[in-house]
């Protein structure tokens, strides 16, 4: 659609968006003040988004305003501008207005000048950055490092070895008062869905403390053997935290299941962790639905089961002779309650979670977090969404993806307060617990922002206490993203691109930065970014191009190894080197363009993100192949759609006959989605199925997917999927 400028639009144009007379007027002199007192389109379009935008006024007005503002700009208009007093206060600002000469010398100027100058010396000097923000963390060891990075000069670890020697244990550092926090501060707000118009429950420190020593107790007389892996297959709810952080202080392993994965794939994980029991629910409860979340568990053939109610105090079923009732294993330890349980402390190196990837080549990668992981998830929140004692922030996410227990590190070392609600995040009752929760930090997926967007269900909902939004899994849609900006009366959106592997992220945004929509301003402290051109080598610092992304090896939190993979295989062998070192492999495909912003565009290599869950091609093809005799071979490819926004699944199929109707077609769709659904993950769906007489292949009789994706996207430019 085509915007007019700003100084063209008359009160008629605000009239037919169905604003009335009156307020068209008003909207109209206000406009003109701004215009006529502003001197760049950045400055008028943030007085626009303070003084006349409100959530109330239809999104195609907030969409007029900001296009007639910046028609003639070029891109990536800046969406948000910092304020130079707000980001003296944020954690960075305060810590660069108190050592920015120190660091930087006498190049420093202020916070907003010199944050990407802060940036690369967190990169150039680790020792120096790293042993400052731990100590902003107040991170506390029971035994310090002897140095903060030792490089590897054999070439067997090109990530080198962080924190050598140190001592401690995350859970401990979650629950541990001193400056950040006090005793009875709020840690945890929440709410059971049904329970829409009760006020939201709270624990604070001193009950979440006692709640986990409780539960560490208990873990510890079921006499497992030392570092023994336990899953945890839940809802993210207040209990599910509880035995997170339980376990982790316990010393033992906690191994990541998301709620919604098949026996099939609960199995996989139980098998590849070794897990000794496992954490369940007896079922979820969604609105009038009720999901046998405990029955899937014995599907799997799980170990020692630990059974959570979802309401009351009993279980729902009876439960297999060996398992236990949340209640009865608590009671294992109930004449310890109150009594501290002394953490297990850990070497740095020491495995605290057993993450997955989806399985790009049918068995998920197992990506084991150290005790360094959980710190680097805390330090990014401090660092890029600013998280703070006083900040409260909701998430909606799942134990069994990193964002799960990274809400937990990133909130709770940061001495701040979690939200969580127990429920649907799609619809108006969650858009209202934002609002009865005091939500000041809140992330996202597009997905759900689009489902927001359609349903209208933040309607008539406070959101001004949000600072600012995150958002991560998926690419995001510039419109989207105004939308949700407008329902907080113009707060950033801060894009936050990582992996189960990085232990958080290695590319996101800034409040010291000005932020465009969808797109990311810079790399994360600590991290080095390559775009490879061509030729597979890196192409000259901040010049713009599009390629594969790499990474600099050195990396705090990042993975070291996998339990059942060749670490070094899979993220350094045949990448190119850079001064020296090899660079580590990602698989993205990053754009940076001449403005100095970040634009991702999907993965490099075979496999698709859906829904923010990474996926491979061959995982959905093998599914897809079986479904139906008339099928000769399948391709499975990530298309994004024209609009921007995450990729749509496309099933390309080579039928054994071509006589095939478009209502066959549509048979096989459905067919498709069913098993996909059943056999890999409820979430996944297809987007289209388009017929082809073979597949292209190269000489070696590979499967060119990235040709495919090529003409798909083309075609999906020129029609709609």
């Amino acid at each position: 659609m085509a915007y007019k400028s700003l100084n063209s639009i008359t009160r008629s144009d605000i009239e037919a968006l169905g604003i009335s007379g009156d307020v068209s007027e008003k909207l109209l002199k206000d406009l003109d003040e701004i215009i006529h007192g502003s001197s760049t389109p950045p400055e008028t379009w943030i007085q626009i988004s303070r003084r006349i935008l409100h959530p109330n006024l239809p999104f195609s007005f907030h969409q007029m305003m900001y296009y007639g503002c910046y028609k003639d700009f070029g891109p990536d208009p800046p969406a948000w501008l910092p304020d130079p007093k707000v980001a003296s206060l944020t954690n960075v600002g305060k810590l660069l207005e108190r050592r920015g000469k120190e660091f930087l010398g006498e190049n420093y100027k202020n916070p907003i000048s010199s944050f990407s100058s802060f940036q690369e010396f967190s990169v150039s000097n680790p020792e120096v950055y790293w042993r400052t923000v731990l100590d902003e963390l107040n991170v506390v060891f029971s035994v310090p490092p002897k140095c903060i990075l030792e490089k590897d000069t054999s070439g067997d670890n090109p990530g080198g070895n962080w924190l050598p020697g140190a001592y401690l244990n995350p859970a401990r550092n979650c629950l541990t008062n001193g400056f950040k926090r006090r005793l009875d501060d709020i840690v945890i707000r929440w709410r059971d869905e049904g329970s829409d118009d009760l006020p939201v429950n709270t624990m604070t420190l001193l009950e979440l403390r006692s709640q986990v020593w409780l539960a560490a107790h208990a873990l510890s007389a079921l006499d497992l053997e030392e570092e023994s892996a336990i899953a945890v297959d839940m809802p993210m709810n207040v209990e599910s935290v509880i035995i997170y952080l339980a376990i982790v202080l316990a010393g033992y392993v906690v191994v990541s299941i998301a709620d919604s994965f098949s026996p099939r794939e609960i199995s996989t994980r139980l098998k590849i962790s070794k897990a000794k029991a496992i954490f369940t629910q007896d079922v979820i409860i969604r609105g009038d639905k009720s999901i046998p979340l405990y029955r899937r568990v014995i599907d799997a053939e799980a170990p020692l089961a630990i059974v959570v109610p979802a309401r009351g105090s009993s279980c729902r079923m009876k439960l297999r002779e060996k398992d236990l009732s949340w209640n009865n294993f608590l009671g294992k330890a109930r004449n310890l309650r109150g009594v501290e349980y002394v953490a297990v402390e850990k070497p740095a190196g020491a495995y605290t979670n057993i993450l997955f990837s989806s399985g790009t080549t049918g068995e998920p990668k197992a990506i084991p977090w150290t005790n360094i992981s959980p710190l680097k998830s805390a330090a990014d929140a401090w660092c890029h969404l600013d998280v703070h004692r006083g900040d409260v922030v909701a998430w909606p996410t799942n134990l069994g993806w990193m964002m799960g227990p990274w809400l937990v590190y990133a909130s709770l070392i940061n001495g701040a307060c979690m939200a969580l609600y127990n429920g649907s995040p799609l619809g108006p009752t969650f858009a209202k617990f934002v609002q009865d929760a005091e939500v000041t930090v809140l992330g996202v997926i597009p997905s759900i922002v689009r489902t927001w967007q359609n349903s209208n269900s933040t309607s008539g909902y406070d959101w001004s206490r949000i600072r600012c939004f995150g958002s991560t899994g998926e690419a995001s849609n510039i419109d989207e993203y105004l939308w949700l900006m407008g329902r907080a009366h113009y707060k950033p959106v801060i894009e936050y691109c990582g992996g189960t592997e990085i232990g958080g992220s290695f590319i996101s945004g800034s409040l010291l930065q000005p932020q465009s929509l969808a797109a990311f301003s810079t790399a994360v402290m600590g991290c080095k970014l390559f775009i490879l051109g061509e030729d597979g080598n890196p192409i000259p610092p901040y010049a713009a191009g599009v390629g594969e992304l790499a990474l600099c090896p050195h990396m705090f939190g990042a993975s070291s190894t996998l339990l059942n993979g060749n670490h070094f295989k899979v993220y350094f062998q045949g990448m190119p080197t850079f001064q020296g070192q090899i660079l580590r492999r990602h698989g993205d495909l990053f754009e940076r363009n001449s403005k100095g912003y970040y634009r991702a565009h999907g993965r490099a290599d075979d496999t698709m993100n859906l829904g923010g869950i990474k996926v491979g091609s061959i995982e959905i093809e093998r599914v897809c192949n079986s479904v139906d005799d008339s099928v000769l071979e399948t391709a499975a490819i990530g298309v994004p759609p024209p609009s921007g926004g995450p990729e749509q699944l496309v099933i390309a199929v080579v039928f054994k006959s071509p006589e095939i109707s478009k209502h066959d077609l549509n048979l096989l769709k459905k067919s498709f989605n069913s098993e996909i659904q059943k056999k890999l993950n409820p979430l996944f769906k297809v987007s289209s199925v388009v017929t082809l007489p073979s597949l292209p292949r190269t000489a070696t009789n590979k499967v060119m997917r990235r040709v495919l994706r090529q003409q798909l996207t083309q075609t999906s430019v020129n029609s709609k999927l």
